[in-house]
């Protein structure tokens, strides 16, 4: 386990651009047609690629104003979306709330009031499956090389997807589900509780030390017991460093311990996934 403290002279990353391309297919909940926006790199591939599955607030901007679509995406998943296909991976951002009827999110420690349809443990995983039998289809990406990436709510339902059992994948392998995953600041409480739980895929769990919202001490221990027993996680501590650190809105990169892990969650993203999504 690695931590980490702020460099003075960070600098925030600007918010991308990009308007990404909106895609529809259907969850392995075999009930619900879910939304996806897609962001290509430059060729024709074939490419690696990355799901991300968005946090408790949803995939959308707090000032979408009752418009739920590629146009008005977070800052937050712009800039990893660009980010993504600048690096040479076609990225699809998973809206799981809006075909369910929560377009708009969850707010703050509201957990125990979620409707069980977007469970991030049981359902959220089907979706994560269905976006890579989506991908698998594509002629422009490498089937093989796919990473999922997730934000709070979504990094609990990677570290769900990457368990010996996941909903939607029986007998899971790096080869037959994700190659490699990230996690940027999960609760590890429902599988810090399992005793039986190791991720069938390289995992890198990125924590802020001054979280508001979810345990990054759970997180530490649950990974320091999976390194013990020799499981492929890493997981690094930002020192100072709020939740939803990489939100590129001037309010979280204010802080400088913000910008730092920020800027260095995109390099060790970055780095961590060419070593496992490129041949």
């Amino acid at each position: 386990m690695v931590i980490v403290c702020c460099a003075v002279g960070g600098t925030a990353v600007q918010a991308a651009a990009q308007t990404p391309e909106t895609v529809s297919f259907p969850s392995r909940d075999e009930k619900t047609q879910l939304v996806g926006y897609l962001f290509r790199p430059e060729g024709a591939g074939p490419h690696p690629a990355v799901i991300m599955l968005h946090g408790r607030s949803g995939p959308y901007s707090s000032l979408a104003k009752g418009v739920f679509a590629a146009e008005t995406l977070t800052m937050r998943h712009r800039m990893w979306g660009e980010f993504w296909s600048k690096h040479g991976y076609l990225t699809l951002l998973v809206d799981s709330f809006g075909p369910r009827g929560y377009p708009q999110g969850f707010p703050k420690h509201s957990y125990n009031n979620r409707p069980p349809e977007v469970n991030e443990q049981l359902v959220r995983p089907l979706d994560a499956y269905a976006a890579l039998d989506f991908l698998r289809a594509r002629r422009d990406v490498v089937p093989d090389r796919i990473g999922v990436q997730g934000w709070s709510n979504g990094g609990m339902t990677v570290l769900a997807a990457l368990g010996p059992n996941p909903p939607g994948l029986a007998n899971p392998t790096p080869i037959t589900g994700f190659r490699a995953a990230l996690a940027l600041y999960p609760s590890c409480r429902f599988q810090a509780k399992q005793d039986d739980y190791g991720p069938y895929a390289p995992l890198l769990i990125l924590v802020a030390s001054a979280d508001d919202e979810v345990s990054p001490a759970i997180c530490r221990s649950f990974a320091a017991r999976l390194q013990a027993r020799g499981a492929g996680v890493e997981l690094v501590t930002y020192e100072g460093a709020l939740h939803s650190y990489d939100d590129p809105g001037k309010t979280k990169q204010s802080l400088e311990a913000n910008r730092f892990a920020t800027s260095d969650s995109l390099r060790r993203a970055e780095e961590f996934f060419a070593r496992h999504l490129r041949k």
